[in-house]
């Protein structure tokens, strides 16, 4: 199996990216619906039985719209964090392997065994990475999918230009292929494309949107924001990341504490997403992406205008083709 089989079923090659605090069932299931691939975190709940109630409520929803429309939605996902100091990582596998969620998308970690447990029961497992190295290492691990996080991608992200990053990992990887990294319109999406992935992978643009989690002053500072209002650092969650530098000035966080490197511990994490301290909910994240988002619409309304951006771009090319003939 090379590429995988539900792309040429999706209203849109895209995914929307699972986002720490952001993405919800009501997301995931309004991004299905209406055709692409709807992701969450599995971290976005406090404990495994919360998160097992957000899989069944995706499950019936997308089973009642398909029951009452005859359409197919698109499949859903879930981000597994593969980190040693996660310690919900096996109970939430377990739970993904007993509802038999179509696709697993694992961070700080590709594992074989994992990889294997998902394929037992016909679910996809796809890696995120920044570089090649972190590449071979999950297409050992016998993934599915790498999706390549590129400059200026939301959330935790590389620093390698996506252009020579599809290059170099299309070299060594034949399976699917997904690039993230400052998509935010149907003319990103028809790029990524052009580039040689398979799936853009989307998060920013769908912070801001009527289904997201995010607070309306997280949205109100992406449209007010620029490409160069974005913040690279690893001080706030120990892995380098991308986020909103008017947030971190209005917590007090100067340049000195962005120079420092915090010690990545998702045990810490969780406890203090209970305490409801956690810093990701005041600190925002966000991409390069945010100087082409301007509104926050329903999720809807915005996949119905990324697929005009992209036959329009796409229409753009052929006419190109046809005048360098």
């Amino acid at each position: 199996m090379s590429k995988a089989s539900f792309i040429s079923q999706l209203s849109l090659p895209a995914i929307a990216a699972p986002m720490f605090l952001i993405s919800g069932p009501q997301l995931v299931i309004e991004c299905c619906k209406n055709g692409i691939v709807g992701t969450f975190p599995a971290l976005n709940q406090r404990t495994s039985e919360g998160f097992e109630e957000w899989i069944i409520e995706i499950k019936t929803a997308l089973n009642d719209f398909e029951n009452e429309t005859g359409k197919k939605a698109a499949p859903f996902g879930v981000n597994l964090i593969v980190h040693h100091s996660n310690p919900r990582v096996k109970a939430d596998l377990a739970l993904c392997v007993k509802h038999k969620v179509p696709l697993i998308i694992t961070s700080l970690g590709a594992v074989s065994e994992l990889v294997e447990t998902v394929h037992s029961y016909g679910g996809l497992v796809y890696h995120d990475v920044i570089k090649k190295r972190h590449a071979e290492k999950a297409a050992e691990a016998g993934v599915d999918g790498l999706i390549l996080v590129s400059a200026g991608a939301g959330g935790h992200a590389g620093t390698i230009n996506p252009m020579p990053l599809v290059t170099e990992i299309k070299k060594i990887f034949n399976k699917t292929i997904l690039l993230s990294g400052c998509i935010s319109t149907g003319r990103d999406i028809a790029s990524a494309m052009q580039m040689g992935a398979d799936l853009a992978y989307m998060g920013t643009r769908f912070i801001n949107t009527k289904e997201s989690k995010a607070p309306k002053a997280y949205r109100d500072m992406i449209i007010d924001a620029g490409a160069s209002d974005i913040v690279y650092t690893a001080a706030i969650s120990g892995v380098a990341a991308n986020f909103l530098g008017p947030s971190l000035k209005a917590m007090g966080i100067t340049e000195e504490m962005l120079s420092r490197k915090k010690k990545v511990d998702f045990g810490e994490e969780l406890t203090a997403q209970e305490d409801e301290v956690k810093a990701w909910s005041t600190i925002w994240s966000a991409g390069q992406g945010v100087t082409a988002i301007h509104n926050s619409p329903a999720v809807g309304d915005l996949i119905s205008e990324l697929k005009i951006e992209f036959k329009t771009a796409i229409e753009e090319q052929f006419t190109l083709l046809k005048r360098y003939n």
